[in-house]
């Protein structure tokens, strides 16, 4: 009778190395049936990005085999936030739980994503790193942390790079520390998830080790299909709703009301020729433009070909013409003076158009140019009454904390879907008189922004 064979002893250590995961053990068919490792030469060790490592110890402990962690260095957190969490707000942090404490929660602007990235960061009770796309949304959620949780608070970007217990970043210093910083974590808190999608932001995901990810956004698909790779670094989409489904209860009632106006005879021969001139081109070139990558390539022609460059020109002429028509502005007229009582948002499609809207009816303007401390005693004397009004281009879609609104003007957009549901949330925060909030859009009749509207829509 033969001898009973005993397996052999693995040694398995993880450690975490410059944004890496680091595999140490002399198993190499084990390094290859661990998921994203692979073996690195220089080292001999194995090797993967530091996201895997949650992945990675799974796989390990399903296997059997110990292994000595030193990838981690999350240390236990006790907070408790006093917010009551709202049924709809309880089924998304369910699901996420669900999920491994892993994914994508998409919520309408106004629906307390917020209230849910903190109740996620007292569930998970470790050492927590929230990465935001703006430095209006860094103040804003180290105000709201700095109110619910009594611990240390660190910084990165506005000027300060501290690490707390809790720390908020930008995308970009988040890029910038990930190698360095990505084993302090359990849990990182995506706001606006939607930017990890950009090519350098995606490296931030894949270089920290936080096991539990949770992504924040109110439009999670991306036109460029990179929600899949956001999915992959973060998880999927794991609870849904939109501003209808939480309207009336949770959320104002809303209508919205597209108006068509005509071009003046000049405006129509003028837009006609213009886009003549495009289209005639595209015609010839073989250019569908369907995608933003079919406008890049008109960019990149036009910087060689003569008749690319007066078309990009022509199709920049006659978008100005449909964006900025007389009729527009007679329209915003009749629709300002409609609402005298009412707080009205005006969104626009370029700073140039903020300005001139601002000057012809003598609203406070905020732009991409406009300093911290200005943009700051506009939205306060919004907010307070002292003014009633505002004219804006994209500054305020996202990440900016604006007053309450009931009423909005697209003046000017694009055909984005996220960048209308953004500014339509901007005016549906409950109203305590149970009022509807109300968004108008401004279309320019039997022209190109009508498909543009539609396809926002």
């Amino acid at each position: 009778m033969s001898a009973r064979r005993v397996p052999r002893a693995v040694t398995v250590r993880l450690a975490f190395e410059d944004g890496t995961l680091r595999v140490d053990t002399e198993d190499r068919d084990l390094l290859d049936a661990l998921p994203g490792v692979a073996y690195d030469e220089r080292t001999e060790t194995g090797r993967a990005p530091a996201m895997r490592y949650a992945a990675v110890v799974d796989a390990l402990r399903h296997r059997g085999i110990e292994f000595d962690d030193d990838a981690l260095a999350a240390e236990r957190l006790d907070v408790t936030s006093t917010y009551e969490l709202r049924d709809y707000q309880r089924d998304a942090l369910d699901a996420w739980q669900t999920n491994d404490r892993r994914g994508v929660l998409e919520l309408p602007t106004g629906s307390g994503k917020t209230v849910i990235g903190l109740k996620a960061i007292e569930a998970v009770g470790e050492t927590a790193l929230v990465v935001v796309p703006t430095i209006d949304l860094l103040t804003q959620w180290r105000r709201e942390l700095a109110r619910e949780f009594d611990c240390e608070l660190g910084q990165l970007g506005g000027g300060e790079q501290t690490v707390g217990e809790i720390t908020v970043a930008t995308y970009d210093s988040a890029y910038l520390r990930a190698d360095d910083l990505g084993d302090r974590f359990g849990l990182v808190v995506f706001d606006e998830v939607h930017h990890l999608g950009g090519e350098g932001f995606r490296d931030t995901a894949r270089l920290l080790a936080a096991p539990a990810r949770l992504g924040l956004t109110a439009t999670f698909e991306r036109p460029d299909g990179a929600h899949e790779t956001i999915a992959d670094l973060v998880g999927d989409a794991v609870y849904r709703l939109s501003a209808d489904d939480l309207a009336g209860d949770h959320l104002a009632d809303y209508d919205v009301k597209r108006i068509e106006v005509p071009l003046t005879a000049e405006e129509r021969e003028a837009y006609e020729d213009a886009q003549g001139t495009f289209t005639d081109y595209l015609q010839q070139s073989n250019i569908q433009f369907r995608s933003g990558s079919d406008y890049q390539e008109l960019v990149k022609r036009s910087g060689t070909d003569p008749r690319a460059r007066a078309a990009l020109l022509a199709k920049q002429r006659a978008r100005r013409i449909v964006r900025e028509s007389d009729a527009k502005v007679a329209e915003l007229t009749e629709i300002l003076d409609r609402h005298r009582g009412d707080r009205v948002i005006v969104f626009t499609a370029s700073t140039d158009l903020v300005y001139r809207l601002s000057e012809r009816f003598l609203l406070p303007a905020i732009t991409h140019e406009t300093g911290a401390s200005e943009r700051r005693d506009v939205l306060s004397k919004f907010r307070d009454g002292t003014y009633s009004r505002v004219v804006t281009a994209n500054v305020l879609d996202e990440g900016v904390d604006v007053p309450d609104a009931n009423v909005a003007v697209v003046f000017a957009g694009s055909g984005s879907e996220r960048e209308f549901t953004q500014r339509l949330g901007r005016i549906l925060r409950p109203k305590a008189d149970g009022e509807r909030a109300l968004l108008y859009e401004l279309v320019s009749a039997d022209t190109a922004e009508e498909r543009v509207a539609d396809r926002r829509r």
